[in-house]
């Protein structure tokens, strides 16, 4: 059976499923994404497409018109609907052999969310930041297709495994993107339209993953790896040898593991005698707090004690982050369990495990990647009751209950160049929409010099597989900077998020793109951070402007414009100022820099290349930077770091200014930057 085959099987299955209505032979199919409670791009031509037998004669009703097509030789038939206003909801019935009825259709705006795990990151991995707000979710009118996570090598797939349309309300709202939630969510209180998200993301996921093979002819080392994992043979080998390899280090792990053996009392047994452990303060690594290396499992026990008045309460356990694995036991009883280092530990406890008096909390970590074994620092560690917390930083009982080596890393092929553009992504372009939306480059720290070229591809890539309107400048792209990460840096350094920032801004070079600065919403040790509506909001802004026309809006924070060096400083002209450029109060202990300034992380260089924090002022639009230990500047640099934490240049509209370095122009006193286009 050929691939258009079975893709047709599963159209069949997929309808089938959906409890439509069909003749006896013949039948017509349609694209996952062309299903019950669909938003349309209102006001723009839109395609209805499916299959069917060569020459058969396909109608679509849809909104007191009607279409009229014939399948093509290859089975694929195609209808244009006329421009309609945002409205609905309708219905859509697709006569063939047989016939299809289609309901709860919206008429809106159609947002692609696409990128890495911060794009992909779920609303029930930050609801508690967000508690009251998104228990307060109800709104069919903003609809979420989840596409699903997988990846084709060979070809580009003409349909999705599957999904559904799934509007934003309490039995859903948990699984949204919480970037396009919170997007969606401010588009719609200023556009009073409906707005749907499809989501097609996937955490851990670079940026050539997400372009064509044709793109990819410009990426040689990409082609060839691209290529190399055609072979569905290869694949299969690399994924049975990756578990057989998890699977013989865990079965190793348990087996050793004093912890847990049979017949003996088990370490998280309430009454155990913790006499000859181990101190060890939690937050920590044991690799600087115990001196050890290894890898391994590691068992952490402490003991609280409670009021009767709490005694039956159920609770909430908050262990920050740990690296990498744990299982979590309350008196005995296993709480909860997270089988790798990002997700935020958050166990519900239930009331009838808590007493008056003296209880215990176990935990089994086992450490097995190249990561440093422990507990994240400057995460919560408590156990809250009844409105009541309980601090569980501090001393806990300790030991290493088996001694491992590190497991090498598995292979993740659903990475690999072209795979996910062949299977999440051309499978969507059919489907007309307002723009997209892109959160992604964590993965690809460490290129940003290929990163520069690799972007814009992808868009024009993704430009002209949508091919909406005139040429392929069409398609609106708003895409986030990466936030600020890692432990800051008390002077001036190299960075390699920094690059890849740089990489990211020069992409407004190309038409209707715009940025959303985020360098103040990130936290410095969780690649993931929780404040997502900062973004979806920021992202929200640049569409107000750039796709909605809505001029007066505020979308961007200050942008460089240009620079004038003279002997002694420079003179910065900054764009997007409304309200005023702003030195807003330092959020950290700025005591250490030495130099006396209104703004922050400002740095100056001069011809030794050598950078040292500058000391500046604010003049209208203008900031003017220099340094006593720098005679002759020939660099600036703002928020050049992993983590630019004290960055505190921002408009009056409450936006940052965008990280940037710009260098005295050659034979000119003059350093021009183009007018960004956001």
């Amino acid at each position: 059976m050929n691939l258009f085959s079975l893709k047709k099987v599963r159209c069949l299955l997929g309808v089938f499923a959906a409890g439509l209505t069909f003749g006896a032979s013949a039948e017509v199919t349609l694209p996952k994404l062309v299903s019950n409670g669909m938003v349309l791009q209102r006001d723009a031509a839109v395609k209805i497409w499916g299959w069917a037998d060569a020459g058969e004669q396909v109608r679509v009703d849809f909104n007191g018109r009607q279409y009229q097509a014939e399948a093509d030789d290859a089975g694929d038939w195609s209808v244009v609907l006329h421009p309609t206003a945002a409205g609905g909801p309708y219905t859509m019935d697709i006569r063939a052999e047989n016939h299809i009825h289609l309901k709860d259709i919206l008429l809106g705006d159609v947002w692609l969310a696409s990128g890495q795990s911060n794009m992909e990151y779920p609303i029930n991995r930050i609801a508690h930041r967000f508690t009251s707000e998104i228990a307060a979710v109800s709104n069919t009118r903003i609809r979420q297709f989840q596409v699903p996570q997988t990846y084709d090598f060979n070809t580009p797939l003409p349909d999705l495994e599957g999904g559904q349309w799934l509007p934003a309300t309490q039995r859903n709202i948990q699984n949204f993107s919480a970037v396009a939630y919170f997007f969606a969510d401010h588009i719609q209180q200023r556009e009073p339209v409906p707005i749907g998200i499809i989501n097609s993301s996937l955490g851990g996921s670079p940026a050539e993953a997400w372009v064509s093979e044709e793109t990819l002819q410009r990426f040689p080392e990409h082609l060839a790896e691209k290529k190399k994992f055609e072979d569905a043979q290869l694949i299969e080998k690399i994924q049975r040898e990756d578990r057989a390899r998890s699977e013989q280090w865990y079965a190793a792990a348990t087996q050793k593991d004093r912890g847990q053996q049979p017949g003996k009392t088990p370490w998280y047994t309430p009454e155990l005698d913790t006499g000859n452990w181990q101190t060890f303060s939690v937050p920590g690594y044991w690799a600087e707090q115990a001196g050890i290396e290894e890898k391994g499992i590691f068992w952490l026990r402490k003991t609280i004690d409670l009021p009767q008045s709490l005694a039956g309460k159920p609770a909430l356990l908050e262990l920050g982050r740990i690296v990498d694995a744990d299982e979590t036991w309350v008196n005995g009883h296993k709480v909860g369990n997270t089988t790798y280092l990002y997700p935020r530990r958050r166990y519900q406890v239930p009331g009838d495990l808590l007493r008056a008096g003296k209880n215990s909390i176990a935990i089994r970590v086992t450490n097995s990647g190249g990561a440093r074994g422990g507990f994240v620092p400057d995460k919560p560690y408590r156990l809250s009751v009844d409105g009541q917390r309980f601090d569980l930083r501090g001393q806990w009982h300790f030991k290493q209950s088996a001694q491992m080596p590190q497991l090498p890393g598995q292979t993740f092929v659903r990475w690999k160049p072209a795979g996910l553009y062949n299977a999440m992504l051309h499978p969507l372009q059919n489907y007309r929409i307002r723009g997209a939306l892109w959160y992604q480059g964590e993965s690809n720290v460490g290129r940003a010099q290929e990163y520069a070229e690799l972007f814009p591809a992808l868009i024009r890539d993704w430009r002209a597989g949508w091919q909406q309107g005139a040429g392929q400048q069409s398609l609106p792209f708003l895409f986030v900077q990466l936030a600020n990460f890692l432990e800051p840096q008390p002077a001036p350094t190299e960075s390699d998020w920094a690059e890849l920032r740089e990489a990211q801004s020069a992409a407004l070079d190309l038409p209707e793109t715009a940025m959303a600065v985020t360098i103040d919403a990130g936290e410095w040790n969780d690649i993931h951070p929780l404040d997502k509506k900062t973004v979806g909001q920021r992202l929200a802004l640049a569409a107000e402007k750039l796709v909605y026309g809505r001029e007066n809006t505020a979308a961007s924070g200050p942008r460089l414009k240009s620079a004038d060096f003279t002997d002694n400083k420079a003179v910065l002209n900054f764009a997007h100022t409304q309200g005023g450029l702003i030195a807003t109060p330092c959020s950290n202990d700025c005591n250490h820099r030495e130099a006396v300034s209104p703004l922050f992380e400002f740095a100056i260089a001069g011809t030794d290349g050598k950078f040292y924090w500058a000391n500046t002022r604010i003049a209208g639009d203008t900031v003017e930077v220099w340094s006593e230990q720098v005679s002759n500047p020939q660099t600036v640099r703002y928020a050049w770091a992993d983590n630019p934490a004290e960055a505190n240049l921002f408009n009056g509209a409450g936006l940052p200014a965008a990280p940037f370095q710009v260098a005295r122009a050659p034979q000119s006193d003059r350093n021009d930057i183009s007018e960004p286009s956001q």
